[in-house]
């Protein structure tokens, strides 16, 4: 397997620390790092980036089929993201993801977090092409905000493995507790943990007053508050919930003013229950799914 020179040097500066969001090492803590991955490699002294880059050069090319990566390269990303290791302003390593996932993107690659902090790697269908991508852009700016959570949303976290996707009742606002979508998940171990989405179909800023087609991050920490607050009842077990994590999803962007926003009002338990996932995660998400872009409703 051959990855461009550029993107494996950019791994390579993760690993070193040389990137916001990673933590540094030195010689000593890089041969440390690969112990981790049952690799038997000491740094040798030179320049630490060039030496990593060509140690992940001869790890991927031991691999010659372009749709799997050497289980030695998966376990060296998973090392990469290990929560122990999250930085400042970035407890769940959300942000650490982005970065690694703007690498793995370029290569044809898409990377997931579950709640446990386990990492997923998924090959991106090459029939998603520029084209493709156009059209499901369109389709986000052109949808509305039911035709955004029940025709794009749902089948995409259905797809996941998510189950009992359910959409919160439209017809009486103030019963819905800021929640949008419940639907929970089942570990290998068959604990369940319980997900709210919180959606809006256009940008969500930090702005004073939002702009037409955006959402104020100060309402939507409101909702998220309330859904994480609140009992769900799951019927499959006869008793009532509460929400674990909150999704916040923008068909938009979400600002980094925004992301900032939420952070300074909330505790660090509080962080860890919120995600984001913006119009780039979502047009990923949809690759990885495989999923068509939805046709409009009529009318």
């Amino acid at each position: 397997m051959r990855w461009k020179n550029r993107n494996i040097r950019a791994v390579a500066d993760m690993i070193c620390g040389n990137v916001d969001h990673f933590p540094y090492r030195t010689g000593r803590l890089i041969s440390e790092f690969f112990e981790d991955c049952g690799l038997s490699l000491r740094h040798d002294g030179s320049t630490r980036r060039d030496w990593v880059a060509r140690r992940l050069h001869e790890i991927l090319s031991v691999q010659h089929q372009p749709d799997i990566l050497p289980v030695v390269f998966q376990s060296v990303l998973s090392n990469l993201l290990d929560r122990s290791e999250a930085q400042p302003g970035d407890p769940t390593r959300q942000k650490a993801l982005a970065v690694l996932n703007a690498v793995l993107n370029a290569e044809g690659w898409l990377a997931f977090a579950d709640p446990q902090g386990g990492l997923h790697l998924h090959r991106l269908p090459a029939a998603r092409n520029g084209a493709d991508a156009a059209q499901l852009a369109l389709y986000l700016d052109r949808c509305s905000e039911d035709e955004f959570l029940q025709n794009l949303l749902l089948p995409v976290f259905r797809c996941l493995g998510f189950q009992r996707v359910t959409v919160a009742g439209h017809r009486d606002k103030a019963l819905e507790y800021g929640k949008d979508v419940w639907m929970k998940f089942v570990l290998p171990t068959q604990h369940v943990l319980y997900f709210g989405i919180q959606a809006k179909k256009g940008r969500i800023d930090a702005a004073g007053r939002s702009a037409r087609g955006a959402s104020n991050i100060a309402e939507i920490l409101n909702q998220a508050l309330m859904m994480l607050g609140h009992e769900i009842f799951d019927p499959e077990l006869n008793r009532r919930v509460l929400v674990d994590h909150a999704f916040v999803v923008a068909g938009g962007e979400i600002t980094k003013q925004a992301r900032n926003w939420l952070g300074e009002r909330l505790d660090a338990s509080r962080r860890s229950q919120l995600m984001f996932i913006a119009r780039e995660d979502i047009l990923a998400l949809c690759a990885a799914t495989r999923m068509p872009t939805p046709q409009r409703d009529a009318g």
